[in-house]
């Protein structure tokens, strides 16, 4: 079994609410996969943005 996550209080519920995951649950998530859940939500919240390097 992995050990708890080692952050504050207030980053643990900020993660629980973005992720919809219990603080519970994220406390003894495996680093791997917050991570990945992590990387995910930043994916869905970045706006495509237009491709800068095409020339008209």
């Amino acid at each position: 079994m992995s050990k708890p996550l080692q952050i504050s209080a207030d980053t643990a519920i900020k993660l629980s609410e973005q992720l919809g995951v219990p603080i519970e649950h994220l406390m003894h998530m495996p680093r791997h996969i917050l991570l990945q859940k992590l990387a995910e939500l930043a994916k869905s919240d970045t706006p495509a943005a237009p491709d800068s390097d095409q020339k008209s």
